[in-house]
């Protein structure tokens, strides 16, 4: 029963974008483990930028220095 947790930050991302995520790991799993996609769970969770941090930096910071780059 495999168990497949995404983490994402929390941006513009739609509802299909998941769906295609969940779908593309699922069919992933079951073609390279043989895995049954009827017991494959996949989570998607979204971080706010603030809550993630790259290098020390929180993301939000990271980007907003690198847009007026």
């Amino acid at each position: 029963m495999p168990f497949v947790n995404i983490r994402i930050t929390k941006e513009e991302i739609s509802s299909d974008q998941k769906r295609r995520l969940i779908e593309g790991v699922t069919k992933l799993l079951q073609d390279v483990l043989g895995k049954n996609p009827a017991t494959t769970f996949v989570i998607i969770d979204e971080v706010e930028t603030d809550n993630w941090g790259i290098a020390g930096e929180q993301v939000t910071t990271k980007r907003k220095r690198e847009a007026k780059s």
